[in-house]
């Protein structure tokens, strides 16, 4: 393994300007490669360190997200497949904002559903984007930053960790409710 990261490293050393660029065309193929975020990031994080990383994952993200509803909007096959993915998944359940950006944080979580889930609550492209840059940026540091240390994590800790952030997904959609039905 050690001799596999040297072997990248010396790489992406010797790729200069290309191998950011090849690393931004990956997060945009990742779906079609069915990779999760969290390993893109991850990597990111190994071949280019912290602050790069970072950097390299919010740009792919944010032009995949962006792209996204692009092909969501003039593509009605892509969205049939997203909503049935969506059906799938969520069986005719809203969520809020708040869910959708601590989903984001969840690993294995498809970005594109999240997307979509996005479009829906968003009035226009503008504030679809805003939301969608906003939202990118925790997912992009916390895999990055934490990635190696997520990967070592016992399975107990594993867990512990993913009853957290399904009890913050609940808790948001209850304070969402709440609003609502306040208003």
């Amino acid at each position: 393994m050690e001799q596999f990261y040297e072997t990248m490293k010396a790489f992406i050393d010797s790729a200069g300007w290309f191998a950011p660029v090849l690393f931004i065309l990956l997060h945009l193929i990742r779906p079609l490669l069915f990779l999760p975020v969290v390993v893109v990031c991850i990597t990111g994080g190994v071949l280019f360190g912290f602050v790069k990383g970072v950097l390299l994952s919010y740009i792919g993200l944010s032009i995949l997200a962006l792209s996204t509803y692009w092909m969501v909007d003039q593509s009605p096959k892509f969205k049939a497949k997203i909503d049935r993915l969506k059906e799938k998944f969520m069986h005719d359940k809203t969520i809020s904002l708040g869910q959708v950006m601590v989903l984001r944080v969840m690993p294995f979580v498809s970005f594109n559903l999240l997307s979509v889930y996005l479009m829906e609550m968003t009035k226009s492209y503008k504030e679809y984007a805003l939301y969608s840059l906003l939202g990118l940026i925790a997912p992009a540091v916390l895999y990055t930053a934490f990635g190696n240390a997520i990967s070592t994590l016992s399975w107990l800790t594993m867990l512990l960790l993913l009853l957290v952030l399904v009890t913050v997904y609940f808790f948001v959609g209850k304070v969402h409710k709440s609003r609502t039905t306040a208003d």
